[in-house]
């Protein structure tokens, strides 16, 4: 259960504890960073990003992913000792489902992202005329 909680809990909290930037900062904040891009292809000089601050969220993101990835493994590798053990088959089978679910949930957001990606890369190929 400790898997499955960790694997959605932070989707739902983290949003509200720490709210994403809006998106019009987020849209200035790429056209400065395109501008400087363009600047120093024109110049002839590589382009020197500027070092990104990891924020709490994304920290706090990551490591709940971590853990229930870590909680899901234990929880398989568990009901797989359990049943060498000649414990009860159920408690191992639910065990052995929960820590699958929990990892199958962690792969679904990454998933739910590459599509999101998908989709706007397609639409904005749409509206500039490569497709």
């Amino acid at each position: 259960m400790l898997a499955l909680i960790a694997a959605v809990l932070p989707h739902w909290i983290l949003p509200v504890i720490y709210p994403p930037p809006p998106a019009d900062q987020v849209i200035v904040d790429t056209g400065h960073r395109l501008k400087d891009r363009l600047i120093a292809r024109m110049k002839g000089v590589e382009y020197q990003a500027p070092p990104r601050e990891t924020s709490t969220r994304s920290q706090l993101g990551d490591a709940s992913s971590i853990a229930a990835i870590s909680f899901g493994l234990l929880a398989i590798l568990l009901s797989v000792l359990a049943l060498v053990f000649r414990e009860e088959r159920l408690l191992a089978g639910v065990a052995a489902a929960l820590g699958t679910g929990a990892i199958a949930i962690e792969i679904s957001f990454l998933f739910m992202g590459v599509l999101i990606l998908i989709a706007v890369l397609y639409v904005v190929g749409n509206i500039i005329g490569m497709f």
